[in-house]
């Protein structure tokens, strides 16, 4: 599988690289290079050590528009897709280290499924804030060193991946709701599928392991 940069004009598809907000960035990559490093994936959707920094306020003005944003993280090693999620809306991504999305088109998925075939994966350098557009699936990082693992902040509007509202499914992709403004396509070999998820992924259950040794050997990291 072909790894792309985030600086490649492919990724201007699925979204795009935010220029300044240098304070900002510097402020939350404190914040996340002080934090653990999990064994495999932890996500936390509001963390209040990012809640309360100046750069909070800032990402809500200049990346949603005066929305209320919530800043997490998710953290830890990882390097298989298993799931692809949406939101209605934007989500933004800044690690303090290099980390790969996997992510393909909403417009991609066909009577509810996507081949994961039209995955595709894009290195995000340590210190890039990204914007993931509403309608490019995505879902947890991959690492690009198993030392040093990912720490990557992913801001949303506030509510985001919270409980799942007790809503009664009338068609469309309800059925794929799993969590507040979050749809969810599962891998039949991922633990969501178990968990009771839609299996929304035909194909491979791609797996970058082999990629990431490579880069590795070569020097790209």
């Amino acid at each position: 599988m072909k790894i792309y940069s985030a600086a490649d004009p492919q990724f201007r598809e699925y979204g795009r690289v935010i220029e300044g907000m240098e304070e900002s960035r510097m402020e939350i990559l404190g914040v996340l290079q002080n934090m653990s490093l999990p064994e495999h994936v932890e996500y936390v959707p509001e963390d209040p050590q990012l809640q309360v920094l100046a750069a909070a306020e800032e990402v809500s003005e200049h990346c949603f528009g005066g929305l209320k944003a919530q800043l997490g993280w998710c953290n830890g090693h990882n390097t298989k897709l298993n799931c692809l999620e949406y939101h209605r809306s934007s989500e933004f991504n800044l690690g303090s280290e290099d980390f790969i999305l996997l992510v393909a088109k909403q417009s991609e998925i066909e009577d509810g499924i996507l081949d994961t075939a039209r995955v595709k994966a894009f290195l995000v350098p340590a210190g890039v804030l990204v914007e993931v557009y509403a309608t490019t699936l995505h879902y947890a990082p991959c690492h690009v060193s198993s030392d040093r693992g990912f720490k990557v902040l992913v801001a949303l509007p506030q509510g985001t991946n919270l409980k799942k509202p007790d809503i009664k499914a009338k068609g469309g992709d309800d059925a794929m709701l799993w969590a507040a403004n979050k749809w969810l396509l599962a891998h039949a070999e991922s633990a969501e599928a178990q968990q009771g998820a839609v299996i929304g992924l035909r194909g491979k259950n791609i797996d970058i392991s082999e990629e990431i040794t490579r880069m590795s050997a070569s020097g790209e990291e």
